[in-house]
């Protein structure tokens, strides 16, 4: 028996180490830019509607919808539609539901914009030149020449760096940005114009040998540093060969920047668009292709509604199973 189980264990242990060495460690690095889904929940209208719940409202601030009565729901639902209805005339159209489902998805990065910002504009003028941004960040690093900082070089290429990326969202070119320009800036994977700089900045990480390709052993060397004779964990051959047939797609045998654009900005499925489609079909009572206030009201106390329901029997259901 005693020998069962040593065989067992060894056994275990096979498995065990063949599934690590067949899965990338939790701190590869991911340099592609992932459009985020506007729900943890399942799409399925047919079971609930918790999914258009936090499309429309955001995660964080459905959860406080749901605390609300019918009463107070409905108040700040008509101040969220005035807000919505950019040209005012009464209606929300399909382009500026989308619109709000991007801001309320991307409320972190304006969250993020606001924090720095009033770090930056000095004299709330509105703007931030870049010596403010620059005297911000590097003032006391630059009054000393970087002072005793064991890697002066690093410092020089991150101020430098900072400066390309600030002259690229600085569409008009005064080195003063705007705060839509400085949200490019902190930003810019959000921003289409940008393009060209992140695809300069990860091969500028990548590229060794400067010749301005992305050769495979380079990009296996952002993500993987191999040991000494241990043998080449299966996730790294199965990178290796994504590069092989997928990411170097003329077949050269290396990235240029447009395949490395393809890589890391893929054309991502636009979750806003399909949401605010599906929205607009749901809700659109009398077919004019437009939402009415009192529509969008009707369609977002319903999944409110609904979510609470869901809450109230996931609740129930935990509490019977503690019993």
């Amino acid at each position: 028996m005693a020998w069962q189980n040593t065989l067992c264990y060894y056994y275990l242990l096979t498995i065990c180490l063949v599934w690590a060495l067949a899965k990338p460690p939790p701190d590869k690095k991911d340099r592609v830019h992932h459009g985020q889904d506007l729900s943890d929940h399942h799409h399925d209208d047919s079971q609930d509607f918790r999914y258009d719940h936090e499309a429309f409202l955001g995660k964080e601030e459905a959860k406080t919808f749901d605390q609300l009565t019918p009463e107070e729901s409905k108040e700040r639902l008509g101040k969220i539609v005035d807000r919505i209805d950019r040209d005012g005339d009464g209606f929300v159209t399909q382009p500026e539901l989308k619109d709000w489902i991007k801001h309320t998805q991307n409320r972190y990065i304006y969250e993020n914009v606001n924090k720095n910002w009033k770090d930056y504009d000095k004299d709330n003028d509105g703007h931030i030149t870049w010596n403010e941004f620059k005297s911000t960040t590097y003032g006391h690093y630059e009054g000393e020449e970087f002072g005793d900082l064991e890697d002066k070089n690093s410092y020089r290429k991150m101020l430098a760096r900072d400066e390309r990326r600030f002259k690229a969202a600085d569409k008009d070119g005064d080195m003063s940005v705007t705060r839509e320009e400085f949200t490019a800036f902190l930003h810019p994977e959000e921003f289409d114009y940008m393009r060209d700089i992140i695809v300069t900045e990860t091969l500028e990480d990548i590229d060794k040998n400067g010749d301005g390709f992305v050769e495979v052993d380079e990009y296996l060397g952002d993500i993987y540093t191999p040991e000494t004779g241990e043998p080449e964990p299966s996730w790294v051959t199965s990178e290796r060969q994504q590069f092989l047939e997928h990411r170097d797609i003329n077949k050269d045998g290396k990235m240029d920047r447009e395949e490395i654009g393809h890589w890391i900005l893929p054309p991502d499925y636009d979750h806003a668009e399909v949401e605010s489609k599906h929205l607009l079909v749901q809700s659109d009572q009398d077919k004019d292709g437009k939402l009415s206030q009192k529509e969008v009201i009707e369609m977002m106390q319903h999944s409110i509604e609904s979510a609470k329901v869901y809450g109230a029997t996931v609740g129930y259901l935990g509490g019977r199973q503690e019993l």
